[in-house]
């Protein structure tokens, strides 16, 4: 299964589910698990109030704390990658994932 999340942009290549929002990556996740593949962008908007909504890196610090609490568990084949334009972002994401997914393997 491969997950697309960003609010604006339209994947390039072929995924199974499309999210656009945080939510919407959540009710995923909740119902069909950790995709074994998930391409992030960072920035996913604001509310009709301009309040910036959460982010891709929140939605990859959930699945972390899902992980650790035994609730979703991260397939054995589970790679990502982060298309988003913003390099804090991206650097952020590409730093809690990478980081934990090494931790599992060293303490597995």
């Amino acid at each position: 299964m491969r997950m697309f999340l960003d609010d604006i942009r339209e994947p390039k290549n072929n995924y199974d589910v499309i999210v656009r929002n945080y939510d919407e990556a959540i009710n995923f996740v909740k119902q069909k698990g950790i995709p074994s593949f998930i391409s992030f962008d960072h920035d996913l908007g604001c509310d009709e109030k301009g309040n910036v909504l959460k982010s891709g890196y929140d939605f990859a610090k959930w699945l972390v704390d899902m992980d650790i609490e035994n609730i979703y568990k991260f397939p054995n084949d589970f790679s990502f990658e982060v298309h988003s334009a913003n390099p804090i972002g991206r650097n952020n994401i590409n730093s809690i994932l990478n980081n934990y997914l090494l931790f599992k393997v060293k303490y597995k």
